[in-house]
């Protein structure tokens, strides 16, 4: 009886578990139409809603064509911070690529989006 309570009180907490992070911008970012192996950025702005100070512990990117810029100072609650993205595409047609971010003390990863149509420059 003890565990079953257990297990839905920690299923309880997970369910209703909210991320620290709130995004002041969209998680998913369309350049719309670029031109192949050009130079693009993208910077996602977020603030630390909790009450304990957080950091960036590492980004991961779904490819080398996306490289992620943060800085690894503490972010204070109610502070803001970004993180900036270059984005260099090497082939033409629809892209979407990912990016994961890590936190401090988050299981999860926040995941962010980058969508363009890529077109050959003429």
């Amino acid at each position: 009886m003890k565990s079953t309570l257990m297990f839905f009180l920690i299923v309880s907490f997970l369910w209703f578990y909210n991320s620290p992070i709130m995004w002041t911008n969209d998680t998913t970012h369309d350049f719309g139409d670029l031109i192949l192996k050009e130079v693009y950025y993208h910077e996602f702005n977020f603030e630390n809603a909790g009450e304990e100070p957080i950091r960036i512990d590492n980004i991961r990117a779904s490819c080398g064509c996306t490289i992620p810029d943060w800085n690894t100072d503490p972010i204070l609650p109610d502070s803001s911070a970004s993180i900036r993205v270059q984005f260099i595409p090497r082939q033409a047609g629809y892209t979407r690529k990912q990016i994961k971010v890590y936190f401090s003390g988050i299981r999860n990863a926040e995941k962010l989006y980058l969508e363009a149509y890529v077109e050959r420059k003429d």
